[in-house]
């Protein structure tokens, strides 16, 4: 049986969108999801903003936490930004 598999792929600057969106949705300041995440310098925070770069896993795991959201939730796949 030959199972056809699509793998996954993670629009990161539509996802760096929507993570921007949803923290300020929360009123969280860059400096705040800095110090919350543990997270070395605000650059990393704008990079993820910018879709240059995503959060390490673990660091996603807790934005989504403190977004109270699923990690689903802040990612946008590829697929729906094709569609657009």
């Amino acid at each position: 049986m030959i199972y056809k598999f699509r793998y996954p792929e993670i629009d990161v600057k539509a996802t760096g969108r929507k993570i921007r969106e949803k923290c300020a949705e929360k009123g969280l300041s860059v400096t705040q999801i800095q110090e919350f995440l543990f997270v070395g310098s605000n650059q990393a925070v704008y990079s993820w903003y910018s879709g240059r770069t995503l959060p390490r896993l673990d660091t996603f795991y807790a934005l989504a936490s403190l977004l109270e959201v699923k990690m689903d939730d802040l990612i946008v796949k590829a697929e729906e930004t094709k569609n657009m």
